[in-house]
């Protein structure tokens, strides 16, 4: 019988769950697809409210003040796929370098968010480069503290860094783990219950607007 303490990770299931070749592996990608697009919009809700009293960076009218709850940012489940698939591997690499489990997590948090500053910074470089009036198209960290060459943002990037500890030392790991513990039968249903209920809040977000009525009364 399955108890609690059976879900609970240890150093162990850290080094584990990275076996692109396997169904099981793909299967968590998409799972942690599915619930991190949701999960992130619900994140960013404290973290522009956050943003905005601190730094006063959020526009009044961006989405995240106006969107349902329910409406999925895929850019969180993207991000998901894509830590997995690249800082996942490192995150092992790490553990096995390093002979303290503080230790790799202090060096993976230091080369995340060194890769998110190079990440945005090489981006902005190329796609966000200000006009003749000096106005950037898509976002102007040059007024910003911590910013570099006006381009990425060192606060910002510090926070995506401790999201993405958090999502390959714990989310990743747990998700796989409950799935390899749970009866095969049982990890069956709930991965088809997932990929349900992403339909559903799909069809709210995507084909419910274009009923004014329905859409109304609902939001």
């Amino acid at each position: 019988m399955t108890e609690f303490k059976d879900f609970a990770l240890t150093e162990d299931d850290e080094r584990k769950y990275f076996a692109p070749k396997t169904w099981f592996f793909w299967r968590g990608i998409i799972i942690c697809f599915c619930l991190f697009s949701l999960v992130g919009h619900w994140l960013e809700i404290p973290y522009c409210m956050f943003m905005d009293w601190a730094f006063g960076v959020v526009e009044d009218d961006y989405d995240v003040w106006t969107d349902p709850l329910w409406v999925p940012y895929w850019v969180y489940g993207v991000g998901t796929a894509v830590i997995t698939l690249t800082l996942f591997p490192l995150k092992i690499h790490i553990m096995e370098q390093r002979k303290t489990m503080v230790g790799a997590i202090i060096q993976y948090f230091v080369i995340a968010v060194a890769a998110c500053a190079v990440l945005e910074l090489v981006l902005g470089l190329i796609f966000n480069q200000p006009d003749a009036t000096g106005k950037y198209p898509f976002w102007d960290n040059s007024v910003l503290p911590f910013n570099i060459f006006g381009q990425a943002w060192l606060v910002n990037d510090v926070i995506l860094g401790l999201v993405s500890v958090f999502y390959v030392f714990v989310a990743f790991p747990f998700i796989q783990k409950a799935f390899s513990v749970i009866k095969p039968r049982t990890a069956h249903h709930l991965f088809i219950f997932v990929l349900i209920f992403t339909a559903f809040i799909c069809v709210l977000t995507y084909v419910v607007p274009l009923i004014p009525d329905l859409y109304d009364f609902l939001t």
